[in-house]
């Protein structure tokens, strides 16, 4: 379980997730994570949050957000709001950190795939896009399917592939979440991503 004030580290996407409000908190109403984006950074993929609203309120440097099929090259003090069912995806494009607060309503099972998601990419199994190997993530995609699509193909053609690929996936030896081993609760300034192709 997520605690207030706990940091998580993405080295792959040079992403650190820094907790200000956990589901536990608000009885599933919502997550607040202060968000760093290193230089060049990203999220994993496109995606969509089939039931949730995602507001995102840059505090410095340059993200990039691409919103459906508009991009927004976005500065501190602006707020860009995602609605349910939206694909969209982000990166750093300036020369140092981007930072913005990240809200997430409902909660739902977010806490669980950044999680998973951020300690399969540090223990070396995601590719440089941040993504496991298809078995693996099917079987993540199931358990998660009401926090994170992608946008294409469609979900009928999603949730086949699932019915396919998740028991492929367990019978693999691959679960549905990965808790993290320690908290962190300093926050890295480096520039992790980078530090994994060293």
């Amino acid at each position: 379980m997520i605690s207030p004030g706990e940091t998580l580290t993405n080295r792959v996407t040079g992403e650190t997730l820094i907790f200000h409000r956990t589901a536990a908190q608000t009885d599933g109403e919502s997550v607040l994570v202060e968000t760093v984006v290193h230089r060049d950074g990203f999220v994993a993929a496109a995606h969509v949050h089939p039931a949730q609203t995602e507001q995102f309120a840059i505090l410095d440097g340059l993200v990039e957000l691409r919103i459906g099929k508009k991009t927004h090259l976005t500065r501190p003090g602006d707020v860009a709001v995602v609605p349910p069912g939206t694909p969209h995806r982000f990166r750093n494009v300036g020369d140092g950190d981007a930072r913005f607060m990240c809200e997430i309503r409902p909660a739902l099972q977010f806490e669980s795939l950044i999680e998973t998601m951020f300690a399969l990419a540090n223990e070396g199994k995601t590719n440089a896009q941040g993504l496991p190997n298809p078995f693996r993530l099917a079987v993540i995609a199931e358990a998660h399917f009401d926090t994170v699509r992608l946008p294409f193909p469609p979900e009928l053609v999603q949730r086949a592939a699932l019915v396919a690929g998740a028991p492929l996936g367990r019978l693999l030896g691959y679960g549905s979440t990965r808790p993290h081993a320690k908290p962190s609760r300093t926050l890295d300034r480096g520039r992790p991503h980078e530090q994994r192709s060293a």
